[in-house]
């Protein structure tokens, strides 16, 4: 099953820790807040959606099943 992120920008305190441990799919925009593209994370790269999400210190991140955008 597909996975995607999503980002709980009300949780969110734009740390940027989550686009430096997974720059694939994050980038910050100019406040240093995350944007996720919504796509479905390849399965080689669910290794590093989870230490994203982990490492999130607002627990604003998280990997969900189904289908992205």
């Amino acid at each position: 099953m597909s996975r995607h992120l999503l980002v709980d920008m009300i949780k969110c305190d734009g740390h940027g820790i989550c686009a430096e441990l997974f720059p694939e799919c994050i980038r910050l925009d100019d406040w240093g807040y995350p944007i996720v593209d919504g796509r479905d994370i390849p399965h080689e790269l669910l290794s590093h959606a989870r230490r994203a999400v982990t490492a999130c210190p607002t627990l604003a991140l998280r990997l969900e099943k189904g289908p992205g955008r």
